[in-house]
């Protein structure tokens, strides 16, 4: 018995000794585990700290100035286009004076500016192997009337005639016997100096007196829908069914015939530069005025996107 009984307490006392061992055993292999992952996921953290930290690279580092002159023809399209790149490159300067087409050419060739202006096309005597052109719009004007008047057809020579008051009385051009009401836009209107240029409106006498001026392309439209003797000129975007768009030498008022060239009523918009100073700064701004969004600015001034 004593035997037995001694037997089964050593029997005992090895088991437990084996849990004991056992058991911190695992209380190691968990302390190890544990560590590891806590190592684990400060690794990880600290890569995604990392990279969120990284700072984007700047696109663009475009600086410097630019010196354009001109085309006042141009000047709410190119303010626009300029505040709106500036918007966007910060460290870019433009400075945009209206001189007229001719002086922002002449400017070009001598070397005085960066981009000339012009709202014509370039004369023979202009041209050179190093003065390019772009042209970054179209602009085409529709000589109107009220949807009563017979007339449908008008020549430049006619037109310069009625609006200098040569020509007074609509029989005249084989319309009905009444006197032509002469509808025009303010003297600060680019579509006006545009019409007038196009016409050669100085060459014969200047606008006549009797003309009635009103501000902005709608007055103009209502003021010919509301008449049936009245003519007028508006930017294309402004013809609907309330007034009637004559042809022009026999060519309709389309932006297809304005940017062809064969609309008489139309003219390109033109930057003009110097290859050899054609700087990082100016490069950007051209692409920028022919993109989507320096597009955006020509129709909001009546003019005619590029293709």
């Amino acid at each position: 018995m004593r035997l037995k009984r001694l037997v089964a307490l050593c029997m005992v006392g090895a088991m437990a000794l084996s849990f004991a061992g056992c058991s911190k055993n695992e209380k190691n292999n968990a302390k190890t585990n544990g560590n590891t992952t806590e190592t684990t996921n400060k690794t990880e953290d600290s890569t995604s700290t990392d990279t969120t930290a990284q700072p984007a690279e700047d696109s663009s580092n475009l600086s410097g100035t630019v010196v354009i002159t001109g085309s006042t023809s141009v000047d709410k399209i190119l303010n626009d286009m300029i505040d709106e790149f500036q918007a966007i490159n910060p460290d870019v300067t433009i400075n945009y004076t209206g001189t007229g087409s001719s002086a922002g050419i002449a400017d070009t060739i001598a070397g005085s500016n960066d981009l000339g202006a012009s709202s014509r096309e370039l004369k023979d005597e202009e041209k050179a192997d190093n003065v390019k052109e772009v042209v970054f719009a179209h602009d085409g004007i529709a000589v109107i009337t009220n949807p009563a008047n017979t007339v449908t057809d008008i020549s430049v020579e006619n037109l310069a005639k009625i609006y200098s008051g040569e020509i007074t009385n609509w029989n005249q051009l084989g319309g009905n016997d009444a006197p032509i009401v002469i509808v025009s836009r303010e003297g600060a209107s680019g579509t006006r100096s545009a019409f007038e240029e196009l016409i050669k409106l100085e060459d014969a006498g200047g606008l006549t007196e009797d003309a009635m001026v009103v501000e902005g392309n709608g007055n103009v439209q209502t003021s010919v829908a509301g008449n049936e003797n009245a003519i007028g000129y508006v930017s294309f975007s402004f013809i609907d069914d309330t007034v009637k768009a004559l042809t022009v030498e026999s060519v309709e008022a389309t932006a297809e015939n304005a940017k062809a060239g064969s609309y008489p009523l139309s003219r390109p918009f033109l930057f003009v530069y110097d290859e050899n100073n054609y700087t990082a700064q100016t490069k950007a701004f051209v692409e920028f005025a022919l993109s989507e969004d320096g597009q955006s600015y020509v129709e909001a001034h009546g003019g005619i996107k590029i293709d």
